[in-house]
């Protein structure tokens, strides 16, 4: 095994990786993933009160109500545009505050304030909006409102949708850019010559192999880091993210490696992938539907990347929470590339057959 031949066929390879149509999927499918999943899905599944607001004489209400955190404000200039958008559902509700609205409240009368609901607004919503209109009313008449309402949270806090979404998105970036890619390079050659090419240099299979290895390492290793930035998951303790991310896609370019080696040509590793598709993805459903037996998700090898991943990643922890599952993963690692070596010999002798 020479590092000069491993180091002249990983150039090649990046140089070449761009002409082909699964390098350059690997390099976009998880941005365009985190982007399906984390603006469409994720402000489906955490919608905020949207409230629409004609003030025709600066309001109080209108001051206090753009203030608040929870609830998004929009201002509109009459009240027709304001009823036009409740009704398109542009905003879930909408008030007019007439000139001298603040006046008439403290002097104790009861002057008509026009208050909107969307017919296709969240229920949810609609209560959230009513309640805080109806205690800044109360705030601006000066008195207190009828009770007060303590929110106490009973149990362990659940994670948002969003949030849980990420372990999907890393898992696309690891099999696509560790898996795919070296392994449909590794076809490639096959299909093409070039590995036969190759073989009759100084380069060996070794060499090939772990030129190929190394390549799928590097663009898993940053297509999940990238991933994890744009979901906002790399977080203080990022060494620690790095060094699982790297354990990852070791894992996974050897799984590729070895499903390159085994597959003679393109349509039978796209097979292949296909067939064991549910195994590889398992894992990654447990993390979405936390009530599901979290102890069968271990059956599976890639449970033990996507695991550390989490916990490190997304939950804040620290690889002393996660060394069991590391060694395991390495373990996983370490087999795959005996059997990557059993193929390569394989591949070599069917290779010079040819």
């Amino acid at each position: 095994m020479s590092p000069r031949l491993v180091t002249t066929i990983l150039k090649k390879d990046f140089s070449l990786g761009p002409r082909s149509a699964v390098f350059l999927w690997a390099l976009v499918l998880p941005l365009a993933i985190t982007l399906i999943l984390q603006v469409a899905f994720g402000s489906l599944f955490q919608p905020k009160p949207r409230l629409g607001v004609v003030d025709e004489g600066g309001s109080q209400v209108a001051r206090d109500v753009r203030a608040m955190e929870g609830i998004r404000v929009r201002e509109y200039e009459d009240a027709e545009a304001l009823r036009a958008a409740v009704e398109a559902n542009d905003v879930d509700a909408g008030i007019v505050l007439p000139r001298g609205f603040d006046e008439a409240v403290k002097a104790g009368e009861r002057p008509e304030l026009t208050f909107w609901i969307s017919g296709e607004s969240y229920a949810s919503n609609r209560i959230v909006l009513a309640v805080t209109t109806i205690d800044l009313l109360r705030a601006l008449e000066g008195k207190e409102p009828p009770v007060e309402v303590r929110v106490q949270s009973i149990g362990e806090a659940g994670l948002p949708i969003s949030v849980r979404l990420v372990p999907v998105i890393v898992f696309y970036a690891l099999v696509m850019a560790g898996l795919f890619v070296p392994g449909s390079s590794l076809v490639e050659e096959k299909e093409q010559g070039t590995l036969k090419a190759l073989l009759v240099t100084p380069a060996r299979t070794a060499d090939v192999l772990l030129a190929k290895w190394l390549l799928g390492i590097v663009l898993a290793s940053v297509m999940s880091v990238v991933t994890l930035v744009l979901n906002s998951a790399l977080g203080s303790n990022w060494p620690e993210v790095l060094v699982v991310v790297f354990v990852a896609a070791m894992l996974s370019s050897a799984l590729g490696v070895v499903i390159g080696a085994f597959a003679p040509d393109s349509q039978t590793m796209f097979g292949i992938v296909k067939g064991s598709g549910i195994l590889l993805f398992a894992p990654v459903a447990f993390y979405v539907f936390p009530d599901w037996p979290q102890w069968i998700a271990k059956l599976f090898p890639l449970y033990w990347i996507i695991e550390p991943i989490w916990r490190v990643a997304v939950l804040g922890g620290h690889l002393s929470e996660v060394l069991t599952e590391l060694a395991v993963a390495l373990g996983i690692t370490a087999a795959l590339g005996v059997l990557a070596w059993s193929l390569g010999k394989r591949m070599q002798v069917q290779v010079a057959a040819r």
